[in-house]
């Protein structure tokens, strides 16, 4: 289960629907909602209403060397979008899930 969130995401954007009950998390590519659902609810014992996913693909990166061109892609990212209960919240930095 805790292979399936990576790591949160704290961006500015993703800070913005924090009001909204929203959190951003990298999750494994492979996951699909249900395994990221159950991962939530174990690691951070609080209820997600709704989970939204995002596949974003990678980017090609190019660069000049010594020996030329060097041209690589970045890794495929999952994030996920939860919703929690009314009431519940996540706290990114110390990790731990809490209800009001």
């Amino acid at each position: 289960m805790i292979t399936v969130l990576k790591k949160p995401i704290i961006t500015e954007k993703a800070t913005k629907v924090g009001a909204l009950r929203q959190y951003v998390f990298e999750v494994d590519p492979n996951s699909n909602k249900l395994q990221i659902r159950a991962a939530i609810k174990q690691m951070f014992d609080v209820e997600a209403i709704t989970i939204r996913t995002v596949r974003t693909k990678g980017k090609v990166k190019s660069r000049m060397t010594r020996r030329g061109a060097q041209v690589g892609r970045t890794n495929l990212k999952k994030k996920a979008y939860v919703t929690l209960k009314e009431g519940q919240t996540i706290d990114i930095v110390s990790g731990e899930g809490a209800e009001d």
